[in-house]
C-alpha cells in the first residue's frame, strides 16, 4: 500500500512537470551576444559568431518571472549591519580528510562539486561517507547514473560496507530524480554523475552544454528549497578540468578536485572553491583494500627515507590552505649535450629558470652548460613561491654533489634582486617542522621567530649569497 502511494505521488509529479514542460519550446541561445534562433546553425544570425548557439528552453505561454524559482525567498532591503549573522551547523561525514576540505562538515542546502579522474575513487569515497551518515542517523540517497544498483552493491561488498541501508536509485532522467528528491526527502544525496543525467524537455544529449547547465540548476534550486546537502560528481576534461560549462562552477557552493595518480595509494582532495569554509585546503587518503582511508600525518609521505643524506636533497615546508606540508625537494643537475633541458615535476618550469638566473647573477653558480631536473616527491604539486630557496639550495647540492646536513630544512621566496622574501604564516611552517624532528632551517630574517623555539636551529638571512654562505658552513 506505501508503495502504490508512493509511485502515485511520483506520476502525479512527473505528469505536472509535463504539464508544465508541454508550453515551452526549444530554442537555440548565443553564447556572445545573446540572442535567440528557433533552430541550430553553425554561425550566430546575430553576431555571426561561429559555433556559439547551444539549446534552452524558451516559455511562450507563462511569463518570464515565472520561467525560475528563485533560489532563497524574497525578502526587504536591510542594511548590512542590521542583518544577523548566524554560525551554520555542520554535520560530520565521518571522514576527517573530507571534513577538513568542506570547512568542518556538510551544510544544510549545501550543493558541492567534486571532479577527478576516471578510477581516481570518487564513487569510494563518496559512499564511504553516505554509509558514515546513514549509521549516523541521516537519511541518505545515491543517484547513480553510471552503473546499475548491482554494480553499486558490488563495491559496497568490496569496501566491507555489506550491512549498508543507503538508499540506491539508478537514474538518469532528471524529472524521476526530483520527483524521488521530493519524495524521500533525503538529508543528503549524490548524484553520480551530473553529465549523465538528462531533462525531457531538451533534445540534446546527456553531457551536452545545455543538459549539463539545464540539470544542475534544477537541482541546485532543489537542494535550497527543501535542505538537503546535495553532492554532483562532475567529469573532467583530458586537460583536467571539470567538464561542461564554467557557470556549472559558479552555480555551486563548493568544488573541490580528486587529485592523484591512479598507480599510487595516495590522493588528495583539494577544494577550489567554497563559500563555506577556507579554499586550497586538502584532504589527503590513502587507497586501500577497504577504500580510502584518510592520513594523518601526510609530511610522511612528501618526504623519502634516506638512511644519509644525499646530494640534491632539501626539504622545505609549504602550505596547503591551513595545513603546512613537509615536501621533499629533489634536484639533480647532470652534463648537458649541445642544448641544456631544464624540467621539473610539480613545480613551475618558468620559475624554475628564473631561479637558475637567480643562481647564476647573485650566487655566482653557473648551471648554462647541465641539464637541471627537479621533482616535488609525492606527487604533491607545489604553486607558492616560498619553495624558491629549497629548490635552490637543491641544485647547488646536486651540483657540488654535497648533502645537506642532516634535519635541515628551508623556505622563502627569491626576488630577482637576489633578496630573500617572508613566507606567509612562517611561525607555523616552523613550529610543524621542528614537531618533525627537524633541527636546521634557513628561511627569510622576516620569517625568524622572537623566541627561539626548542630543538631547533635557525639562521636568518636576507639575501642569496648570505644563504650560500650559511649552507658552506654547515657542511
Amino acid at each position: 500500500m506505501q508503495q502504490t502511494a508512493y509511485c502515485g505521488r511520483v506520476s502525479a509529479y512527473r505528469a505536472n512537470q509535463h504539464d508544465t514542460m508541454a508550453k515551452e519550446k526549444t530554442v537555440f541561445a548565443c553564447n556572445a551576444c545573446g540572442g535567440t534562433s528557433p533552430k541550430w546553425l553553425g554561425k550566430c544570425p546575430h553576431c555571426d559568431a561561429w559555433n556559439t548557439l547551444i539549446e534552452t528552453r524558451a516559455n511562450s505561454d507563462a511569463p518570464a518571472k515565472n520561467r525560475f524559482t528563485a533560489l532563497a525567498q524574497s525578502s526587504a532591503v536591510a542594511i548590512l549591519s542590521d542583518i544577523q549573522a548566524s554560525e551554520v551547523d555542520r554535520t560530520a561525514t565521518g571522514q576527517d580528510e573530507l571534513d577538513r576540505v568542506l570547512g568542518g562538515g556538510l551544510v544544510q542546502g549545501v550543493v558541492v562539486l567534486i571532479g577527478g579522474d576516471p578510477g581516481i575513487g570518487k564513487s569510494t569515497l563518496l559512499l564511504q561517507a553516505l554509509d558514515s551518515l546513514q549509521r549516523a542517523g541521516q537519511k541518505t540517497l545515491y543517484v547513480t547514473g553510471e552503473e546499475s544498483g548491482a554494480q553499486v552493491a558490488m563495491r559496497a561488498q568490496r569496501l566491507g560496507l555489506t550491512a549498508s541501508q543507503v538508499s540506491v536509485l539508478p537514474e538518469i532522467q532528471l524529472e524521476t530524480i526530483l520527483a524521488t528528491l521530493e519524495v524521500q526527502k533525503p538529508h543528503v544525496a549524490v548524484i553520480d554523475s551530473i553529465q549523465t543525467v538528462y531533462s525531457e524537455a531538451l533534445t540534446s544529449a546527456p553531457g551536452s552544454v545545455a543538459q549539463v547547465r539545464e540539470c544542475a540548476a534544477h537541482l541546485t534550486r532543489a537542494a535550497k528549497a527543501s535542505g538537503t546537502a546535495m553532492v554532483l560528481v562532475g567529469h573532467v576534461t583530458k586537460e583536467g578540468a571539470l567538464a561542461g560549462p564554467r557557470v556549472l562552477e559558479h552555480m555551486v557552493d563548493t568544488v573541490l578536485y580528486f587529485e592523484g595518480d591512479t598507480h599510487s595509494q595516495f590522493r588528495l582532495v583539494r577544494a577550489i572553491k567554497n563559500r563555506f569554509g577556507a579554499v586550497n585546503e586538502i584532504g589527503v587518503f590513502a587507497m586501500t583494500e577497504k577504500g580510502l582511508k584518510g592520513v594523518s600525518n601526510p609530511s610522511a609521505i612528501f618526504l623519502s627515507q634516506h638512511a644519509e643524506p644525499v646530494p640534491g636533497s632539501c626539504v622545505m615546508v609549504t602550505l596547503e590552505g591551513s595545513r603546512p606540508l613537509l615536501v621533499e625537494i629533489q634536484a639533480l643537475v647532470d652534463t648537458s649535450g649541445p642544448s641544456p633541458r631544464r624540467l621539473s615535476v610539480g613545480l613551475d618550469r618558468d620559475r624554475l629558470a628564473m631561479l637558475l638566473a637567480i643562481l647564476h647573477r647573485h650566487a655566482g653558480v653557473a648551471c648554462m652548460d647541465q641539464d637541471v631536473f627537479v621533482n616535488a616527491v609525492g606527487g604533491v604539486r607545489i604553486s607558492e613561491p616560498a619553495a624558491d630557496l629549497a629548490v635552490m639550495l637543491a641544485i647547488t647540492s646536486s651540483l657540488r654533489g654535497k648533502a645537506l646536513p642532516k634535519g635541515f630544512f628551508a623556505f622563502g621566496e627569491l626576488g630577482l634582486a637576489g633578496e630573500v622574501r617572508p613566507a606567509p604564516r612562517g611561525q607555523e611552517r616552523l613550529r610543524e617542522a621542528a614537531k618533525l624532528g627537524f633541527s636546521v632551517a634557513v628561511v627569510p630574517r622576516a620569517n625568524a621567530p622572537k623566541k627561539p623555539i626548542d630543538g631547533l636551529t635557525i639562521h636568518a638571512v636576507d639575501r642569496v649569497d648570505e644563504a650560500m654562505e650559511v649552507v658552506r658552513n654547515l657542511g
